[in-house]
């Protein structure tokens, strides 16, 4: 599949494309087809003791983006819960230090069987060390086929100059970043980034790491850049970024590049808060509530 969709190729790099609609009809993603097997697996990899509700947003928004099945690794002493939250996933301890916080050894040996088999994998939603996040990284990436997009949010996006450039290096070409403006600062060595600077400060990450960067409103690539037009302050809510990442997860998973994913992921994301408003006005509603808007926006949009 195309990197862009029709009409899009040519201008400037600097010049974004507005995402809206008409542009995504353009753009189909991957039918959805068959079993649970090979409609997607996703993996979502984070979840410490204090913190296990991001991955359980982020895995509840890759199933409603389409996944067909669903594995999560949180610390081990929360894996339990997680499973009876989220009944639809299959869920592995992980390691953890006596603050519940994943220590990342052992990692890849205990989810080699689920790595080897994952269409996507998303690493970071309820990660609370850098240390252990930075090991995690290293150990799932060292058994990860070579092939298997990843998507890094929250402690995996920053832990990245951290880890060996064997690990970072195994990453590009095949890996999407979803920070906040001030991960970002922190993956630039910046103690903030400003507003206007935000697409040139993922740019520049983006060509470091060979990834593709959604921060905010934007969507930048080495090739293009890509503007959402919709959504409104109400997004900013606690859990808000764990679903942009699940979205984007559940899309790899169904076989989406990871330009069109993250495009479309932060899309649908705005587009569920504006359906939100009309119900609970621009401010009030929950991280779970746009997951559970994910499903009615994507077939809106002709993505089911």
């Amino acid at each position: 599949m195309a990197e862009v969709p029709e009409g899009a190729r040519g201008g400037t790099r600097r010049a974004p494309r507005l995402v809206t609609p008409h542009v995504l009809d353009q753009w189909p993603l991957p039918e959805p087809s068959g079993s649970k097997y090979s409609r997607g697996q996703a993996l979502v990899v984070g979840g410490a003791r204090r913190t296990p509700g991001g991955v359980l947003l982020a895995g509840r928004s890759a199933l409603r983006m389409g996944a067909g099945r669903l594995s999560v690794a949180v610390a081990e002493s929360v894996a339990q819960h997680v499973a009876v939250a989220l009944p639809e996933c299959g869920a592995t301890g992980l390691a953890e230090d006596e603050h519940g916080s994943v220590t990342g050894v052992g990692a890849g040996s205990e989810l080699a069987k689920e790595l080897d088999r994952t269409d996507a994998l998303l690493v970071g939603p309820g990660l609370d060390g850098a240390e252990g996040s930075a090991r995690l990284l290293t150990e799932l990436v060292a058994e990860l086929p070579r092939g298997t997009p990843v998507v890094l949010d929250a402690y995996g996006v920053t832990v990245l100059p951290q880890v060996d450039k064997a690990t970072s290096g195994g990453l590009r070409d095949r890996l999407v970043l979803t920070p906040n403006s001030g991960e970002l600062a922190r993956l630039l060595g910046q103690d903030e980034v400003a507003d206007e600077d935000v697409v040139e400060g993922a740019l520049q990450v983006s060509r470091q790491y060979g990834a593709v960067v959604g921060c905010g409103t934007w969507v930048v690539s080495e090739r293009r850049i890509w503007q959402i037009t919709t959504g409104d302050t109400g997004l900013g809510t606690s859990g808000s970024g764990d679903v942009v990442a699940g979205a984007t997860l559940g899309l790899l998973s169904r076989g989406a590049t990871p330009v069109q994913a993250l495009v479309w992921g932060k899309h649908v994301h705005a587009a569920a808060g504006d359906d939100l408003v009309m119900t609970h006005g621009r401010v009030g509603y929950l991280a779970s509530e746009l997951a559970a808007h994910l499903p009615r926006v994507l077939r809106s949009l002709r993505g089911n």
